[in-house]
């Protein structure tokens, strides 16, 4: 089968931009050269991979699947050459919203100095799992289960507290912890990029009177802060992005959160093993508790937006309990 790497960019681009002219745009290449390298694709594999509407493209499930193994390809590709030209790159860890909260600082400086020829980058995505998936990150902390289709494989770090978010100013914020029916009267801000909240978390019929997506932490701290809004986000938001206008409180009667390393089953980088060793070894050090990835908030659907988080307040926090 002749496929050739200009196929593997071409979809790749495609289903990044969604549209045959922002790739070709991305490209550089002409609007009616990129369909035939499409068509070409096509034709070499016997099915299709792109679904034509009249505003968007969208991919099939065929070519979703090699989609993220283009990206991955791609990826080692250009890895293999910046290698040969300058040596090797550092390991990617990626996460979505808040690391691993007060545990984040002590594993790094502890890799660091247990590790010193093993640099680590860490980078905070908007999707820390497509990232994963794509190979631009070789290792992330997410606290969704991933879908299971054999590409990644995880590990649960450590469980942790579900906290409420609330303006300084909110007739709860003086309480000492709330439960869910307290946020019931509040719009509940869920944040596009990292979603450990649904209003699933709530028993039917006792679900808030209303909920709206923000586009990224900044956005939904902003919203808490003025009183526009409540959110629920994990127990790490509170030590990864404080904010004076925002009170965080447990939440009593909602379940943890698991936190979970994942990482792709054939590793992208030779330091992934130790890694993942060496960031459980430091969390137990460190008193954090394990628990099973069922734990863990599922996945929503591969086209939803992940929703859900985080932010820090004004007054003091109790001390984690896990």
């Amino acid at each position: 089968m002749n496929v050739e790497l200009r196929h593997l960019r071409a979809l790749a681009a495609i289903g990044d931009e969604g549209t045959i002219t922002g790739a070709a745009a991305v490209l550089h290449v002409s609007q009616p050269a990129l369909s035939r390298t499409l068509e070409q694709l096509e034709s070499r594999l016997g099915t299709p991979l792109v679904e034509r509407t009249t505003r968007r493209l969208r991919l099939t499930p065929a070519g979703q699947r090699l989609y993220e193994h283009a990206h991955r390809i791609l990826a080692q590709l250009d890895d293999a050459l910046a290698e040969a030209a300058a040596g090797p790159r550092p390991l990617r860890v990626g996460f979505a919203w808040a690391a691993l909260g007060r545990h984040t600082v002590p594993l790094l400086r502890d890799w660091r100095r247990e590790h010193p020829g093993e640099p680590v980058e860490v980078h905070r995505l908007g999707d820390a799992e497509a990232a994963l998936r794509r190979g631009t990150v070789d290792l992330a902390f997410l606290r969704t289960v991933p879908a299971d289709d054999g590409v990644l494989e995880t590990v649960a770090l450590y469980r942790e507290r579900r906290l409420a978010a609330l303006c300084e100013s909110d007739p709860l914020a003086g309480e000492p912890a709330v439960v869910l029916a307290d946020l019931t009267h509040h719009p509940i801000a869920l944040c596009a990029t990292a979603c450990t909240t649904s209003t699933e978390l709530w028993p039917a019929g006792h679900r808030p009177r209303s909920t709206f997506e923000v586009a990224n932490v900044d956005e939904w701290l902003t919203m808490i802060a003025t009183g526009a809004a409540a959110g629920v986000t994990a127990e790490a938001t509170v030590h990864s992005h404080p904010h004076p206008g925002v009170r965080y409180l447990p939440i009593t009667d909602a379940g943890p959160i698991t936190v979970l390393l994942a990482r792709p089953r054939t590793a992208t980088h030779p330091a992934t093993a130790a890694f993942s060793a060496h960031a459980r070894h430091t969390l137990r050090r460190g008193g954090a508790t394990g628990g099973p990835v069922t734990d863990a908030v599922p996945a929503p659907p591969a086209e939803g937006h992940r929703a859900g988080a985080a932010p820090r307040p004004a007054g003091p926090v109790p001390s984690p309990g896990r």
